[in-house]
């Protein structure tokens, strides 16, 4: 779930909206939390009792307690399949836990008390993903390491005759005292850190967008193929440079280090001349003060699902445009194909316009089942975009569980 922010929350106060049995199942039932199916205890909980709700993705903490009967699972949180010994077929997605489970007190049906405070399930405190140390199980190309020692080297030869003096030369001795001078005079450079002005990727889930088939027919969507990629930013200021970005982290750089053996964002950013093309927009669009161009790396070694080819490939979902008047502006996956084939810049697939979405949840989630328009082989799921305007502001994700359970179980 996103917050405010267009942050992912992995972990928030819920309410259980029914309880249902589990075919071939005596000890455990269905909790269903909007879109939600997950095995939970049976008698564990009731409709309209509280809990909290782990997305799937989410990596736990292995210092607490509470989740150490996750250890065989090297503390993830994953999509599972259970059949029963044969009697069933039950997809869980998620982890359901009661707040006694962490030893809060619940007086209320809305509200839980934790030791750092009281949390409400109708605002944002009921995000929890903070307070319980959760993160997100991803690769680690999108994890800020630690400075090598060489770069403590580098840091120390900057300094100068500071290095030698007191205290100075007494930090460098030690490990934590070279991580405190890093954070001051480590080398800064603009693309350190993640650019300010570029949202960091990610679609909500249908999952949690239930209320979307109180009115199936209010609008009309373009529905795009979901890649099982690793997420790539191309972003360039006016008079700035360019700067290329995994999920979290920006590359500053062609050979900057990351999780895979080669920098797969950068070696995109030059495959498809990524810098010219950038300029090139804000040299013939005056009124622009950057702009954005998001998609999907992958390929061999990316990810499991390698689409059938060698090497790597990109995909474009978003191209966002910043004017000098202050409004944000993302293209309509046709109209970002179409402004894109001109820099022969690949888009992602576009599978269906003038979609109208089904009767529910489980209806959605079966249409994100399908083969890829790339290999034919099966499709991660879907992204539909709101065809309102010229712009969609308005979108969210499905994502196949199938696709889940043979790649991210």
């Amino acid at each position: 779930m996103l917050n405010k922010s267009g942050e992912r929350e992995l972990c928030y106060l819920i309410k259980i909206d029914n309880i249902e049995p589990i075919q071939g199942s005596d000890n455990c039932e269905c909790a269903i939390v909007g879109g939600w199916h997950v095995m939970v205890r049976k008698g564990e909980f009731t409709p309209n009792s509280i809990g909290i709700y782990f997305e799937i993705d989410s990596l736990v903490p292995s210092d607490n307690p509470a989740f150490s009967f996750l250890e065989k699972r090297h503390y993830k949180v994953k999509t599972q399949k259970y059949t029963f010994g044969g009697k069933g077929n039950f997809i869980s997605q998620g982890l359901l836990m009661h707040p006694m489970d962490f030893g809060w007190f619940s007086d209320d049906i809305n509200v839980v008390k934790t030791e750092k405070g009281v949390h409400c399930l109708d605002d944002e405190t009921k995000f929890l993903t903070s307070e319980l140390g959760v993160k997100y199980a991803e690769a680690a190309d999108n994890v800020r390491k630690a400075p090598s020692v060489d770069k403590y080297k580098k840091m120390a030869q900057r300094m100068g005759k500071k290095a030698s003096k007191f205290p100075y030369r007494q930090m460098l001795k030690t490990n934590i005292g070279k991580k405190i001078l890093f954070l001051f005079f480590g080398r800064k450079t603009k693309t350190n850190g993640w650019p300010e002005w570029v949202s960091k990727t990610d679609e909500e889930r249908i999952q949690n967008q239930t209320w979307r088939f109180a009115n199936p027919d209010e609008k009309t969507w373009t529905v795009t193929e979901k890649i099982d990629g690793t997420s790539t930013t191309f972003t360039m200021k006016r008079k700035g440079k360019l700067i290329v970005c995994s999920r979290n982290v920006a590359f500053d750089s062609p050979d900057k280090k990351c999780f895979y053996e080669t920098n797969v964002y950068t070696e995109m950013a030059v495959k498809y001349n990524i810098e010219q093309v950038l300029t090139d927009i804000l040299k013939e669009n005056p009124n622009l003060i950057f702009v954005t161009i998001q998609g999907e790396t992958y390929g061999e070694g990316v990810q499991k699902r390698d689409y059938s080819i060698k090497g790597h490939d990109f995909a474009a979902f978003n191209v966002i445009f910043g004017f000098k008047d202050g409004n944000v502006v993302r293209l309509q996956p046709n109209n970002m194909k179409e402004f894109l084939d001109k820099f022969n810049i690949p888009s992602v697939p576009i599978l269906e316009t003038g979609f109208h979405l089904p009767a529910n949840c489980d209806e959605m989630l079966a249409y994100a089942e399908g083969k890829s328009a790339i290999d034919g082989l099966p499709r991660e799921g879907v992204v539909l975009r709101s065809e309102e305007g010229e712009y969609s502001p308005d979108s969210f994700k499905a994502v196949s569980n199938t696709f889940l359970l043979k790649y991210h179980g």
